[in-house]
């Protein structure tokens, strides 16, 4: 289930935070911070511990988020809530808050454990052993903890963020908490939300601590969610025609690849363009789609030369041969829209001379790569990609003059002005063949209507993804959804967005 919370909502990297923190520490009349957060964390942690009678196991760590797990820990035994701690760091190296919250811990006749107490029937664990801004590998004593924390049975609140999950890519450092519930501080963090962060965070949940964060920093990240949707088409007129809502042109579907190109123009169709051709590369091309004959099956040539097409997409079902390249550099040349997808992105990121003509492009330019693409066109490896997906895809976007999103979990959507969102929608089960392409066509079909690029950009991903969760809610999914059936999914959400919140999926 994706978190709630609105489309728009601020995400922070650690160094925003951290000036955050500095500017908040000026702003007179409020507790400390710790204090806030401690505070915080307990009245969640009286809430999901409930009236059990049993302990709450406190894991604090070497740093200020021990501070803030003190801080809770003395909250819930004020309000008679049995509270064991277990210390794993020096108190000679804390940081001042930290002494002090400790200090107040023990002046309230707390104590602390240096190994964890010997009993299995913990109401709650509450991870405070790390928090943002985790710099190394999670090792020894403290992996011990994690190990131990996450194979206890009893449910595991983090605080911040799980322990051993890097905050601004949601990389596991070493080993990670697996949290069913996460208590964040001032903003939302970018690996709470992407790569490994989903499998570990559980339920986020936010706590600003009265901060405006906005007013004292303002961010380029934020969430999609489901309130993108409603702006991205305007009502139809009803008089309307087929031509009052444009006209795709998608070029691919190489000898053995036609699926792919269908895919994506039984997309663009079903989700509203007036009319779709698909440009054939592949000596055997069909000249119907049997299964939506409405579309118009054409040579590449053909859809090339039309004279009233609205966008182009380029790519699903390409191939790498010399006449994809042709083709590519053909579409290089339009003055259309653009969505590059799939092939289209490895022709580009082989050749500097097709990098440097997409650059100088200055019309609409929406860049879909997968992790493994996204590495082809930075010249770098897929893991590095992966351990720091916000800047591989603002990076892309500020090379190459573009939109872009890099998909996978949490897919991080960056725009050439260097903003960036990360999506709420989607599950495991659109790891599968033809999901880029159907993609490809949503968003050819928005941009066709008349959305901006990044309406289109953020609608069309978000959509795919509730597609995927609305199938998942109905028992189609995740295991064995196929690309095919996010198709009319998708039309249905478009048309009536109250279908996600009747299945559970939280829209506006």
């Amino acid at each position: 289930m994706p978190p709630s919370f609105i489309h728009g909502t601020p995400v922070y990297l650690t160094e925003e935070i951290r000036r955050i923190e500095t500017l908040a520490a000026t702003l007179p009349g409020k507790p400390r911070l710790m204090e806030r957060a401690g505070l915080a964390a307990a009245e969640l942690a009286r809430e999901i511990a409930g009236h059990s009678g049993k302990p709450i196991l406190v894991l604090a760590g070497p740093g200020n988020n021990g501070g803030d797990a003190f801080v809770m820990a003395r909250h819930l035994r004020q309000w008679w809530f049995k509270t064991e701690i277990m210390f794993a760091g020096d108190e000679k190296k804390l940081p001042a808050d930290a002494i002090a919250a400790l200090r107040a811990w023990r002046d309230a006749g707390g104590g602390i454990a240096d190994a964890v107490p010997p009993r299995q029937d913990w109401s709650l664990i509450v991870d405070g052993l790390f928090g943002s801004g985790l710099q190394r590998d999670i090792t020894g004593r403290h992996a011990d903890l994690i190990s131990a924390a996450n194979s206890a049975g009893a449910p595991v609140l983090a605080i911040d963020m799980p322990s051993g999950l890097a905050s601004d890519s949601g990389r596991v450092m070493g080993c990670a908490v697996r949290a069913q519930h996460t208590v964040t501080f001032i903003g939302l963090k970018p690996g709470l939300l992407t790569l490994d962060g989903p499998d570990h965070c559980g339920d986020i949940h936010l706590r600003t601590l009265d901060l405006d964060t906005a007013q004292l920093l303002p961010t380029h990240g934020s969430l999609i969610g489901s309130e993108v949707l409603a702006p991205a088409l305007p009502p139809r007129a009803r008089n309307s025609h087929k031509g009052s809502f444009g006209s795709v042109g998608i070029i691919g579907g190489a000898h053995g690849m036609t699926g792919a190109v269908l895919l994506a123009g039984r997309a663009a169709l079903r989700l509203g363009a007036g009319r779709v051709y698909i440009g054939l590369t592949g000596a055997d091309a069909p000249s119907v789609d049997m299964l939506q004959p409405e579309l118009m099956l054409r040579t590449a040539d053909e859809v090339l030369r039309l004279d009233h097409l609205t966008c182009l997409a380029v790519g699903p079902g390409l191939g790498n041969s010399p006449d994809a390249a042709f083709y590519l550099q053909r579409v290089l040349q339009s003055q259309l829209p653009l969505i590059l997808d799939a092939d289209a992105l490895n022709l580009i990121a082989a050749s500097d001379n097709k990098k440097t003509k997409l650059k100088q492009i200055v019309n609409i330019k929406l860049l879909t790569p997968h992790p493994a693409e996204a590495a082809r066109l930075l010249k770098c490896t897929t893991q590095e990609v992966q351990r720091d997906r916000v800047a591989a895809a603002r990076r892309i976007a500020a090379e190459l003059n573009c939109d872009v999103v890099l998909k996978g979990a949490g897919s991080i959507c960056a725009t050439s002005d260097q903003r960036w969102a990360i999506n709420t929608s989607g599950n495991p089960g659109m790891a599968g063949a033809g999901m880029g392409d159907v993609l490809t066509g949503i968003l050819a079909a928005l941009l066709a209507q008349g959305a901006d690029a990044r309406t289109a950009l953020h609608a069309g991903v978000y959509l795919h993804g509730a597609a995927a969760d609305l199938s998942a809610a109905a028992g189609n999914g995740p295991v064995g959804l196929s690309a095919g059936e996010t198709i009319d999914m998708a039309r249905a959400i478009l048309n009536n967005p109250e279908k996600l919140r009747r299945h559970g999926i939280r829209y506006g």
